[in-house]
């Protein structure tokens, strides 16, 4: 992939969207991981606790990158990545978290949450980059950022702004329909352009349909329950 090309851009422009989404929660684990320690020690534990999970999220990343090159494996990723796209939609999350009692506690906390919550995050930033190990790495830079100081404007923005998660799972439907179309051994299927991009339309529109008719479901649920109870 050529530095800077159209194809470059639009796969660090997928990762950030996807880092948007999805790494704002891990900085929600990381704030009240840390919010029992006295106020000196919360910032050291947020710095240290977020370079242990980076480090461990980097090479998490580029193992996965290096994987996806087992024949095979693109599928496997792809379906994976339409299944983290389609509950990214109907799923209410919740930080229900440790807050560590000493520093080291604290740390640990976060690097091990990271790591559990972390894994859809990887999967994803490993598929968009299509193979570029520089694009994990620009991925991870804008990431940390957003991991330790963006997560309360993201989640007001996304309480604001419910279309994000939309768009968020959009992304990951399109980056899933692009690892499945380059798995190698299905060339054969997907060798004329319309068919190509048509089946990548088709996951998206497939998810975004699928999650929001479920949420609408649940909230219908909801709504009867409440009014017969």
């Amino acid at each position: 992939m050529e530095l800077f090309s159209m194809e470059f851009l639009s796969a660090l422009l997928s990762i950030v969207i996807i880092d948007l989404v999805l790494a704002g929660d891990n900085a929600i684990v990381i704030g009240l991981a840390a919010r029992n320690l006295p106020k000196h020690q919360q910032k050291k534990a947020v710095i240290w606790g977020t370079v242990g999970a980076v480090v461990i999220r980097a090479l998490a990343t580029l193992f996965v990158v290096w994987l996806l090159k087992v024949p095979g494996l693109l599928l496997v990723g792809g379906i994976l990545l339409v299944w983290i796209a389609y509950k990214l939609l109907v799923e209410e999350k919740g930080h229900d978290v440790e807050a560590g009692g000493s520093l080291w506690e604290a740390i640990r906390t976060i690097i091990i949450a990271d790591a559990l919550m972390g894994l859809d995050n990887v999967l994803a930033v490993a598929g968009a980059a299509h193979g570029s190990f520089l694009l994990v790495i620009l991925g991870l830079l804008i990431s940390v950022p957003i991991m330790v100081w963006g997560s309360t404007l993201i989640l007001k923005w996304i309480e604001r702004f419910p279309i994000i998660i939309t768009i968020g799972a959009g992304v990951l439907a399109w980056t899933a329909s692009k690892m499945i179309v380059d798995e190698p051994f299905l060339d054969q299927y997907f060798a004329n352009p319309l068919v190509k991009y048509g089946f990548e339309i088709l996951v998206i529109a497939g998810v975004i349909a699928a999650g929001t008719l479920k949420k609408k479901k649940g909230r219908n649920k909801l709504e009867t329950k409440a009014a017969n109870g």
